[in-house]
């Protein structure tokens, strides 16, 4: 497989793919751990399961990423930064293509490249030499093993997802008033060049998979890369999050195109959007709320649309007021659309994220004294329309409905 970063940035639609993999379509994951070096092989690339030539065109299959480093000054802190890579050296091969990350990733292998005789094996050299490339301080041997065998994908990702919890938990406790520096992430400007996502200790990263320590120490790492220190600067408005060194930064850094942005509300100057995002939290007038639909969802939402063509709508680089790409982890913050009056605006998630955000959301709703509300909070199983929604939030008398109107 042809390895360039001039191959990033192009997609491959349907018509033109051989196989996918995850994308809500099937389970796939990736992670990246650092072993001691007695344990990794470097340059190895294993296949657990089918290979290419025992998939049909056209299919879904399950993908396991493992990539396992070692190095004498490769810390475990260091993991989530390196893992994020990932996404951009897929997007590296000719003919394949990368989207998300963590559990929710999206890859897929176009024809043109199958006919060329690329393997799903491929993409693990490629993963395997990029990172000794391009981290030759840290990294001293790296082995790269696919899964697309699905009971194996399904057993490694429940370990993964630990993995994921705990890497979350070691920015909890932390305020945004307890720092003076935010920090910045342009890693998918190939995609939307004007996108500037900012990370602070309150907001993760929009995709999830980047946390203020995690830029903290990218910076560290690669002090001319995609995570770049934003100086907060002046206060300009504490309810909306925005701070003129924020949208200094934000200006030079989408080319111009973006003047302001709050960090902590969605109907004024909200963030940028890249593709990359969790969730996209929806303004629904009609009901004085918002909605949060994850990127597993496939159905239909009370806002008419589906997360797809939600993404499509405010994805590229878009700031559009009314709509947000988030993490998952923003819901439980108390930034969470502080702007808008906080989380008693949530009105409909769908029940897959409920479950699995649950025990988190009711402890964060207990602290603010709110935990009735986690009942009052819809799904697609209590309301599917705008009018079931509509019906559904005056039945359980939802604080939403008589909060101050959005528009």
């Amino acid at each position: 497989m042809a390895c360039s970063p001039a191959f990033e940035g192009k997609s491959i639609r349907k018509e033109e793919m051989y196989v996918e993999f995850g994308g809500g379509r099937s389970p796939a994951f990736e992670i990246l751990r650092v072993l001691p070096v007695t344990e990794v092989k470097d340059g190895e690339v294993r296949i657990i399961g089918p290979e290419i030539e025992d998939i049909r065109e056209g299919s879904a299959v399950p993908l396991a990423i493992l990539v396992e480093v070692a190095g004498s000054q490769m810390k475990k802190e260091y993991e989530p930064v390196l893992e994020r890579r990932i996404h951009n050296f897929v997007n590296y091969g000719e003919g394949s293509w990368h989207v998300a990350q963590r559990d929710i990733i999206w890859v897929r292998l176009s024809k043109d490249a199958i006919s060329k005789g690329v393997h799903i094996r491929d993409i693990g050299v490629l993963l395997a030499a990029k990172f000794r490339m391009d981290f030759p301080d840290l990294l001293d041997a790296v082995q790269v093993t696919l899964i697309t065998d699905e009971k194996a994908v399904l057993e490694e990702r429940e370990k993964a997802e630990a993995v994921y919890l705990e890497r979350d938990e070691r920015i909890r406790g932390m305020k945004d008033t307890d720092v003076d520096t935010f920090y910045s992430c342009t890693l998918c400007q190939t995609f939307a060049p004007n996108h500037v996502c900012i990370i602070t200790p309150e907001r993760p990263a929009l995709c999830g998979a980047i946390t203020w320590l995690d830029g903290k120490i990218a910076y560290e790492i690669a002090p001319a890369g995609a995570n770049q220190p934003v100086e907060k600067g002046k206060l300009i408005d504490l309810e909306r999050g925005e701070f003129e060194g924020v949208n200094r930064f934000v200006k030079k850094a989408s080319h111009g195109e973006v003047d302001r942005c709050s960090l902590y509300g969605i109907m004024e100057f909200p963030m940028t959007c890249c593709g990359c995002f969790e969730c996209i939290a929806v303004m629904l007038p009609e009901v004085n709320g918002f909605m949060v639909v994850s990127r597993e969802f496939k159905g239909e939402t009370p806002s008419g649309m589906t997360f797809s063509t939600l993404a499509g709508t405010i994805g590229g680089g878009a700031q559009t007021p009314g709509f947000a790409g988030i993490s998952k982890g923003f819901i439980l913050s108390d930034r969470f659309l502080q702007a808008e009056g906080g989380i008693e605006r949530l009105v409909w998630i769908p029940s897959l994220l409920k479950e699995e955000i649950g025990t988190r959301l009711r402890n964060h709703l207990r602290a603010k004294n709110l935990e009735s509300l986690y009942e009052k909070i819809a799904d697609e199983k209590t309301a599917v329309t705008i009018e079931t929604l509509t019906e559904f939030l005056a039945s359980v008398d939802h604080p939403a409905l008589g909060m101050k109107p959005l528009i």
